[in-house]
């Protein structure tokens, strides 16, 4: 499918409770929000880019930079980022008059999807977690995990080999690491206040000052009701898949799929499949009770 939507053609911005949230739009129907992960230099546009089309086809396709990332400026952070993310998401919403969306999130995105469906789970209609942090937690690996070593790397050094060494975690299949790429990747990540924006932000999550007295949402999966979709990659080595299992073991409405040969960027790396099949869930009849 023919890409028809640019960068340029589909980024608004909007005020939410006094800062400026950017995000891409592009698409009718039921509204749909793609929220992406973390990293240097990662950004709605970097993560979903390719999958906007498709999803454009069947949906109100918004995919915001969430805050601190893209084009996004990184408010004070005075709660634990995921929850601080979906409050200003559901304020998103109220701007664009969305009463309630359904959710796809990668990575941190999924973290902040599953916040906003505990804290408002009127709003979230389905969501589907890519690899996420928030409904998982890991017990069979070392923390940090391989993908966020390379990552704390780069930010402690920012050179081309380290961007290198960070993308290998991402993929399964390094034949997908181009030069176009890496370049596109270190020109977000090494411009003016990105690092230190990234230092700043994941800082926070481990600062009992900032984040102490939150209650992990694991401790809470049993009660989380939203029906919810886990896809995950069996080769990740940033969020491994054994983290999967805790989520789909303990959300009451959950379906787990897996893909093999394939690593923390599913997006990309099983692209058609990942569309199909989320797809089709946020298109399915609600079940009778």
């Amino acid at each position: 499918m023919t890409n028809q939507y640019s960068y340029e053609s589909t980024l608004k911005h909007v005020d939410v409770e006094g800062a400026s949230i950017a995000y891409h739009e592009a698409g009718q129907g039921e509204p749909l929000f793609l929220l992406h992960g973390s990293g240097p230099g990662v950004s709605a546009w970097s993560n979903y880019k390719h999958n906007l089309p498709v999803f454009a086809g069947t949906f109100r396709t918004i995919m915001p930079d969430l805050p601190g990332f893209g084009a996004s400026p990184l408010p004070v952070i005075d709660e634990y980022y995921p929850l601080l993310a979906a409050r200003r998401i559901a304020g998103l919403m109220d701007r664009l008059g969305i009463a309630s969306a359904g959710f796809i999130g990668n990575s941190m995105g999924g973290a902040v999807a599953a916040e906003l469906a505990v804290l408002h789970p009127e709003r979230v209609r389905r969501m589907a977690l890519i690899g996420s942090g928030g409904l998982s937690v890991g017990l069979f690996n070392t923390e940090p995990s391989e993908g966020f070593q390379r990552l704390f790397e780069f930010l402690g050094d920012p050179t081309r080999e380290r961007m290198v060494a960070w993308i290998r975690t991402m993929v399964h299949d390094h034949g997908k690491i181009t030069e176009e790429l890496v370049d596109e990747r270190m020109r977000n990540a090494l411009a003016d206040g990105v690092i230190p924006r990234m230092k700043q932000l994941f800082g926070s999550m481990f600062d009992p000052g900032i984040c102490g007295s939150h209650v992990p949402l694991w401790t809470r999966a049993a009660s989380v009701q939203t029906p919810t979709l886990i896809l995950w990659g069996r080769d990740d080595r940033t969020l491994p898949y054994d983290q999967a299992h805790f989520a789909n073991r303990w959300l009451p409405e959950v379906e787990l799929h897996t893909f093999s040969r394939c690593g923390h960027w599913l997006q990309i790396e099983r692209k058609t499949e990942f569309e199909r099949i989320t797809t089709e869930f946020h298109t399915r009849p609600p079940e009778s009770p």
